[in-house]
């Protein structure tokens, strides 16, 4: 039987799960509140540089999913890209993540790997043996000086808090390479769509099943005109902040042109406390196989998320998780409701998760339509 399923959002969770129930046959209504489809990772072309703009921050496609990699390259292509990250601290500008050329340069010394790691773990607070705090992460591994110069003021500006008030799995692993590896992600497939990702999840949108309707906000009254909801926005928000919101870091954009190259690089970090702004991003360096001599560069700066402001960054300490619950049980017990993404699960996710979330999502409700079980919130 051929269902009516209402996509809230078209950002990544709402295209993918939309995509797989169109091509199994059922109908698809997409709604977005904003005026264009892609969420967050909307780009779009400069109308006088022509650079392609990454309009809420840049966005890095990494994975070592290769069917993540091979869905996206169905719908655009993807060509070579390297995220390479530099920072300004103290007068100076080094590599991150923080690697032997970083530590080198630092200190003034000419380490060998193994030569390194010892001289770290000299620097090193190794009086904490169990850290539970970012703070005593960073001290633990890569001492008070590397700590002051490329943690601490980077974190109390994105995130508005003590980095002694932080959990220490914020630097999830090691945060040091004992190699003169600067590419800044791990993983085997990286690259850029070669057109943007509004093009990418437009070619996913477009099927003769699927419906899109923007500048359109979507109320949880609205649930019951439809066999099902795959809801991407905020979890709190859908029932209408009732048992109060939950925390969010956002992001504010102060754009400034260019003519020429201003940095050098896609992302320049600024991790001195007393600079206001995190980062400036010039985004033609996100497309190195284009050629412009104009620039669009943003300054990055973070603060709490108002109600009117568009949330990224889900701060997750102890109070937000305990409101959490609350909403997730609430999540569990609405009827035909399936919340996905980073919004509806209150998690910060890479693209290429949000991507394999939304397929595993679409598939297991496709299963369900088999089966008759019901669809899990």
């Amino acid at each position: 039987m051929t269902k009516h399923c209402l996509m809230v959002g078209a950002g990544l969770s709402g295209a993918v799960i939309g995509r797989l129930l169109a091509e199994a046959g059922h109908r698809v209504t997409v709604l977005d509140a904003r005026g264009h489809i892609g969420g967050n990772c909307h780009t779009e072309r400069d109308a006088g540089t022509g650079v392609m703009v990454h309009v809420y921050g840049p966005h890095i496609f990494h994975t070592d999913d290769a069917e993540v990699w091979d869905y996206v390259n169905g719908f655009e292509t993807f060509l070579p890209y390297k995220n390479r990250v530099k920072t300004t601290s103290q007068g100076a500008v080094y590599s991150l993540p923080v690697n032997l050329h970083t530590i080198n340069q630092f200190f003034g010394q000419t380490l060998r790997p193994d030569e390194a790691k010892v001289f770290l773990e000299s620097k090193a607070d190794t009086s904490i043996t169990d850290p539970q705090t970012f703070e005593e992460q960073a001290l633990r591994f890569v001492g008070p000086d590397l700590y002051e110069a490329f943690f601490k003021g980077y974190t109390i500006k994105q995130w508005g808090c003590a980095p002694s008030d932080l959990p220490a799995s914020i630097l999830k692993r090691l945060p040091v390479r004992f190699n003169y590896d600067d590419n800044y992600f791990f993983h085997k497939f990286q690259g850029m769509p070669e057109n943007g990702y509004t093009a990418m999840i437009g070619r996913i949108l477009d099927h003769a099943n699927i419906t899109v309707t923007l500048n359109t906000p979507v109320s949880r009254d609205q649930a019951a005109e439809y066999d099902h909801v795959f809801y991407s926005g905020p979890i709190d928000g859908w029932f209408g902040f009732e048992l109060g919101r939950l925390g969010y870091r956002t992001l504010d954009f102060e754009r400034f042109d260019y003519q020429g190259d201003y940095q050098g690089c896609a992302v320049m970090n600024y991790g001195d406390v007393g600079v206001p702004y995190t980062r400036i991003t010039e985004h033609k360096h996100f497309a190195p196989w284009e050629s412009h001599e104009g620039s669009v560069l943003y300054k990055e700066f973070s603060r709490a998320c108002g109600p009117e402001d568009i949330p990224y960054y889900p701060i997750r300490q102890v109070a937000e998780k305990t409101l959490l619950a609350e909403y997730v049980a609430k999540a569990e017990a609405e009827p035909n409701v399936t919340f996905v993404g980073r919004l509806g699960t209150y998690r910060y996710l890479d693209m290429d998760v949000t991507i394999r979330e939304a397929l595993d999502c679409g598939r297991r409700y496709l299963d369900t339509l088999k089966t008759g079980t019901p669809m899990p919130a």
